[in-house]
């Protein structure tokens, strides 16, 4: 209903606000340590939140369907390792960007849901798939789509955008993963596996970074945890509220909360090149959204 779809919506609002203090947190807190170290530590702080779900018996871990459990965070670890270095300062990729970068995983998810959801997808969906990726070339390597943009000796890519590239890649393969589980599982249970199961696999290349944070630090980081947890509540809370399909393109709210905070964090505004990608990223995947809403109508 169009109130439910409005509560909805108020709930997606607070998502996108919690995601983007996420990551600038992210962004302040990676100046002071390692990439790998903050993904463990960002899992292991999470787990340690939710853990009272768990004690006081509020929620149960079932192992039905654990190689998927168990794949979903594989792919979670990784993406949280690529995020981490493409917001690290060796490649410093503004905060603007990446989300638009971000923006991919439901093109990817698209790609996923053919290959190995067998989901039938029609021309017009792999034509929104090739324009979203062609949005990402502008952003990533101008070079190549607009001849002119001056460069070294060809097309490069900066390894920033890369990083968020392999991590949207990689939060696409998870959603898949959860779109299957939820079957089986309750959300809250999916969030404390992902957190536990992510620890141990980040643990082991971990400890070869292992270093203890600075007293300040250790704020920022819980900060971190607790804005990244309530943001994925509030979003898996206005989901379940109101329709996906009118729901999904209010996560583009983080791209112009991203900019702010790429003011505050670096007094820049993201280049033209960026926002002509972003464009491009955005007006196919809501064509995607838009898609899927029709099919879900006449059905």
């Amino acid at each position: 209903s169009p109130v439910r779809n409005i509560e909805g919506a108020m709930w997606l609002v607070i998502s996108a606000l919690g995601f983007t203090a996420h990551t600038v947190l992210i962004k302040i807190m990676l100046e002071e340590i390692n990439p790998v170290y903050g993904s463990f530590i960002r899992s292991f702080c999470s787990l340690l939140i939710l853990s009272p779900v768990l004690i006081f018996g509020w929620a149960k871990l079932s192992t039905e369907k654990f190689e998927l459990i168990f794949s979903r965070s594989m792919f979670g670890s990784f993406g949280f390792i690529f995020s981490m270095f493409a917001l690290a300062p060796m490649f410093a990729l503004p905060l603007a960007e990446f989300n638009a970068l971000s923006f991919t995983r439901s093109m990817f998810v698209t790609v996923f849901a053919a290959f190995f959801l067998k989901e039938i997808v029609g021309r017009l969906r792999w034509s929104a798939v090739f324009f979203g990726f062609v949005g990402v070339l502008i952003m990533a390597v101008p070079g190549l789509i607009f001849p002119w943009v001056p460069s070294d000796g060809g097309p490069t890519i900066n390894l920033g955008s890369l990083f968020a590239i392999l991590a949207a890649f990689c939060f696409a393969a998870a959603i898949v993963l959860v779109k299957n589980l939820t079957k089986y599982h309750k959300p809250i249970e999916l969030l404390i596996w992902a957190n536990l199961l992510s620890a141990i696999i980040l643990f082991i290349p971990t400890v070869f970074f292992w270093e203890w944070p600075k007293p300040d630090v250790w704020g920022l980081i819980a900060l971190m945890s607790i804005t990244g947890i309530a943001a994925q509540f509030c979003y898996i809370k206005g989901m379940s509220i109101g329709d996906a399909s009118f729901l999904s393109p209010m996560d583009y709210l983080r791209l112009p909360m991203a900019v702010a905070a790429d003011w505050w964090l670096i007094k820049t505004f993201p280049g033209i090149y960026t926002w002509i990608g972003a464009g491009v990223i955005i007006g196919a995947t809501l064509f995607i959204t838009l898609r899927e809403r029709m099919k879900a109508n006449r059905n």
